[in-house]
């Protein structure tokens, strides 16, 4: 039974990944800063580390046969300050540094490691409209910052034989929680918020095709590199809007756009992730044999929401 490590184990995305390694037949270690109240299973354990004071347990790494990294203060949780700019990189960045100088100090059988990283790498749409592709370079913007400090992070695993994927995901869609349940607020009262023109397009994923590509990054020893994880289908925010009001009420709602001025007040800085268009290709992906369950945002939402 091969072990893996995830870091952010307790986030949405982190737990549906265990959920789906252990039912397929993996050991899971989850890295978190307290044990305490932590309930262990066979084939769920828990390991202590503090990135801030520099401290992981080093029996738990050098255990592991793949690492997933998925921990990262929560970009759209506060209001952009340039201390929580600093925390939204750091978290993502010293977290790894962390666990590869573990592996870079002590004999380890780590293969791969696969690390999140987010399509805000690619700022807004080019003129020429087409699609972003993974050799795009990193937009100059904070988030194209972020995600390429995030993504070199990983890279010096490889002078140590570790197999590196980093998968720039796109609004992931749960059940519960997300963007989804934001967009769903409205529509309680039979509104429609479509933001600023609902023009911009949204690059997105189902969270069980996200947690899959996971996998596949473990199970396929060909993957490597950046890969774009995000669904077949690219969609405009009102297209999206309108289809999870149609899905929900059928007719009975009314479409409201909300001016990008009044997101910009309420949002600050953060508005650009709601407003701009970043229409993402999937090609390199799909090119690996990965095929999707919820290609169309109509089968993902009628998955999510039934």
């Amino acid at each position: 039974m091969e072990n893996v490590i995830i870091t952010g184990g307790t986030g949405q995305i982190g737990t549906a990944l265990i959920s789906l390694l252990v039912s397929n037949g993996y050991q899971v270690t989850v890295l978190t800063r307290s044990l305490q109240n932590k309930r262990e299973t066979p084939q769920v354990k828990y390991a202590g580390w503090d990135v801030a004071n520099g401290t992981i347990d080093v029996q738990a790494v050098l255990q592991a046969d793949h690492i997933i990294h998925l921990v990262g203060a929560g970009v759209v949780d506060k209001k952009w300050t340039a201390s929580y700019k600093k925390e939204i990189i750091d978290s993502r960045t010293k977290s790894i540094e962390l666990i590869i100088d573990t592996l870079k100090n002590n004999k380890g059988k780590v293969k791969t490691i696969v690390s999140a990283s987010a399509t805000g790498w690619y700022g807004a749409d080019k003129t020429s409209g087409d699609a972003f592709e993974e050799d795009e370079p990193a937009a100059s913007d904070f988030l194209g910052n972020t995600c390429q400090l995030w993504e070199q992070s990983s890279e010096p695993a490889k002078a140590l034989g570790i197999r590196v994927c980093k998968l720039r995901s796109g609004m992931v869609l749960f059940k519960s929680g997300g963007a989804l349940a934001e967009f769903k607020k409205p529509l309680r009262w039979g509104i429609a918020s479509i933001l600023g023109s609902g023009k911009q397009v949204m690059s997105w994923i189902h969270i069980d095709d996200l947690c899959r590509i996971y996998l596949a990054c473990i199970k396929n020893t060909q993957m490597q590199g950046s890969y774009n994880a995000v669904a077949n289908e690219p969609v405009s925010n009102a297209a999206f809007i309108l289809k999870l009001a149609e899905t929900l009420r059928g007719k009975r709602f009314i479409p409201i756009y909300v001016p990008a001025f009044i997101l910009k007040i309420m949002m600050g800085d953060r508005s650009i992730e709601v407003l701009k268009s970043v229409t993402v290709d999937n090609e390199k992906l799909k090119a690996t044999g990965f095929t999707f369950l919820y290609p169309t945002v109509e089968t993902a939402l009628n998955n999510l929401l039934k």
